[in-house]
């Protein structure tokens, strides 16, 4: 039970102070009179100043509240190395032991795990959430059992009590990491880039050594592996080798007593991108369709195109003097054998032979293409004609053979079923009919894909792989119809995008393609196939572990599925003869950049709250009662703050001073000066 005198006022301060000032007023003017009762006539207006401030007994009845202490338990991917795990867990249990056994104590046990994606350890915001749950009244002290290896120190936080911390690990851990700095997401093919790696011993590392083995590998093939210097930078220069996603992988082997291998190995995704598109545009005689062409070509910034036409056969015998037909002799000999390889595509429109390129010329075009170079040939009628490219060398990689009959009349281009599935073709045709073309030139393929059609069923576009190159043959020199937009017009513009596209052997335009995108630990399987079904992809995990994914069908030619990855690290992908690689995870992850246990990120905390940080090896530390304000740390024992924390159950309230008892005083005292006062 707790007494306590509280005042409650009848009246408004400022107006019980201005009664006050009468009273004394009063009394002065007693005095300065000689009136011998001034006393008393003070004493009357006292107690009735006294009764206005409405004085009263408060009687508590409290009951006594525990004190709380907030224990936080370090299980992110850090805790996991050596015997962190189990060195913290039974330290924490022997803590908790401890401080329940004090009695009138309260102990609340947080875990923190690792943050979502690859934030690290949240151990600052997982106890400002604890905090906000409890009165800050009654928290006697915060204990942190962890590594020290936090990833959130920047959120503010204001703790009412000391901030202790258990450190788990041990002085002889010592630790090699990777570190690759600077690794740009695109990159130009064929363009140098270099990256900077460094390799750093940490913590109480063995006999210093002054290099390491470090193997390197691309998209999952065979390492190469060098040997570089401990503890400096190393620029490593290095050369997209394909388009689309590269994956880098850069290890160093595990060394004896090493606390981890997973810093040990660094995955760099870059994409490959082209950074201009070089294209030979050979056109035969001029025709409505070959502006566009050029238009097309020269529209796009990303394309470098050399252009000529043969406007004068060498058979023609007009009398123009030679000097006037040219302003310069044309390079042939330069483009088609000296700098032919410089080109990713080269496009014949409406061309036959006229003797301007020699059959060597041509032959070393079929080479070309074997070798992975790409040809489109969009045909016209001298296609058909016995002056036709394909009674040439080219003739061995055209996919189709010209019947020597011209169709001319108008019809719809399709689609083939195979062509839906086909990426050049694959949606092309979804938005609506397009426009009629008016001449095709018959062909029979002879190999390829027939992925679009004309009159009467005929081949229209026919694609085809020669070696390690790729051919297109479009049977019609129409195609420039739909950008003028006759008959509704087409996707001339996409169609040959995407056309390009394939032939320079992007990955998104692949006809047999397994690919993967990964968010997080999940990663999104994609397999496009001209097959109508797919077998189960194998999915190799890093630490070796097999697994099969099946994939559903989302369109034609298209096969999607979502793979859970349990671990960090090199995933290897295959179905039927399509393999592929992707990295899951970060390059390098928070929980392991830094994997030797320390107190100094926690020090500011720590010393701020008068806490201390005491090692597991050394001993756990004993507890004791300090004031608020006193360091509640010392040689093998940390300080709890007892808070003396209360719930108020009863309340009373007795007025001192009521109305006939402060009649009765004042009355008495007025009467006693009235008396005194009347004796004289």
């Amino acid at each position: 039970m707790i007494n306590s005198i509280i005042f409650d006022p009848l009246l408004p301060l400022t107006v019980l102070m201005a009664l006050g000032g009468v009273v004394v007023l009063g009394v002065v003017l007693a005095l300065w009179r000689g009136l011998r009762g001034w006393a008393l006539r003070g004493c009357a207006g006292l107690v009735v100043l006294l009764a206005l401030s409405g004085p009263s007994l408060q009687q508590e009845d409290r009951s006594p509240l525990s004190d709380i202490v907030v224990m936080i338990e370090d299980v992110s991917a850090s805790q996991s190395l050596s015997d962190r795990a189990v060195q913290s867990r039974v330290a924490a249990d022997k803590m908790a032991a401890a401080i329940t056994a004090r009695g009138n104590i309260e102990l609340r046990r947080i875990t923190v795990v690792d943050g979502e994606g690859d934030e690290g350890t949240l151990l600052i915001g997982a106890l400002n959430d604890a905090l906000s749950q409890e009165p800050r009244g009654r928290i006697a002290g915060v204990i942190a059992v962890t590594d020290g290896q936090i990833h959130d120190l920047d959120v503010p936080t204001n703790l009412p009590a000391p901030f202790h911390m258990i450190r788990s690990g041990y002085a002889t851990d010592w630790d090699r990491r990777l570190t690759v700095k600077n690794a740009p997401a695109f990159a130009i093919i064929g363009e140098p880039i270099t990256l900077t790696l460094r390799i750093d011993d940490i913590g109480a590392a063995p006999q210093p050594q002054g290099a390491a083995l470090l193997d390197i590998s691309i998209d999952g093939g065979p390492p190469q592996r060098f040997s570089v210097s401990i503890g400096q930078d190393i620029d490593v220069p290095l050369t997209l080798p394909h388009s689309g996603r590269n994956v880098i992988q850069f290890t160093v082997p595990t060394a004896a007593a090493e606390l981890t291998d997973r810093n040990n190995t660094s995955l760099i995704q870059i994409n490959g991108v082209r950074d201009r598109l070089r294209v030979l545009l050979v056109s035969g005689e001029p025709h409505a369709g070959g502006r566009t062409w050029r238009n097309l070509l020269k529209s796009d910034s990303s394309v470098d195109l050399v252009h000529f036409t043969i406007l004068r056969p060498p058979g023609k015998q007009d009398g123009v003097p030679v000097e006037e037909l040219s302003l310069i002799p044309f390079p042939t000999r330069e483009l088609f054998l000296e700098k032919i390889n410089d080109f990713d595509l080269i496009i014949f429109d409406r061309y036959k032979r006229r003797g301007i390129l020699p059959l060597i010329y041509l032959e070393n075009i079929v080479n070309y293409v074997e070798q992975g170079g790409a040809v489109l040939v969009a045909a016209g009628p001298d296609f058909a004609s016995a002056d036709s490219i394909y009674r040439s060398p080219l003739g061995r990689v055209i996919p189709a053979e010209p019947t020597a009959r011209v169709l001319e009349e108008p019809y719809l281009p399709v689609v083939t079923d195979l062509g839906q599935r086909h990426p050049v073709t694959a949606n092309l045709q979804s938005n609506g009919e397009w426009g009629k073309w008016l001449r095709q030139i018959d062909v029979v393929t002879t190999s390829g894909d027939t992925v679009m059609e004309g009159a009467d069923g005929r081949p229209l576009l026919v694609l085809d792989r020669v070696g390690e190159g790729r051919v297109a043959l479009l049977a019609s020199d129409h195609a420039w119809l739909w950008n003028r937009g006759y008959d509704g017009g087409g996707p001339q513009l996409e169609l040959l995008r995407r056309l390009g596209h394939w032939m320079m052997k992007e990955p998104d335009l692949e006809e047999e393609a397994l690919t993967a995108n990964a968010i997080g630990q999940t990663m999104r399987i994609t397999r496009r196939t001209l097959a109508e079904d797919i077998p189960e992809v194998t999915i190799a995990a890093p630490d070796g572990t097999i697994a099969t994914q099946r994939l559903d069908q989302v369109e034609a030619g298209k096969f999607e599925g979502t793979f859970e990855g349990s671990e960090i690290g090199l995933y290897r992908l295959s179905n039927g003869e399509q393999d592929t690689v992707i990295g899951l995870g970060p390059a390098a992850p928070s929980e392991f950049v830094n994997t030797i246990a320390t107190d100094g990120i926690l020090a500011p905390i720590i010393k701020a709250t008068g806490g201390g940080a005491h090692g597991i090896e050394d001993g756990l530390p004993s507890l004791r009662n300090v004031r608020e304000g006193r360091p509640a740390t010392g040689r093998g024992w940390i300080g709890l703050t007892p808070r003396h924390a209360f719930e108020v159950r009863e309340v009373r309230l007795t007025p001192l001073m009521p109305s006939w008892l402060v009649l009765l005083i004042s009355g008495l005292f007025i009467i006693g000066a009235w008396l005194r006062e009347g004796q004289r």
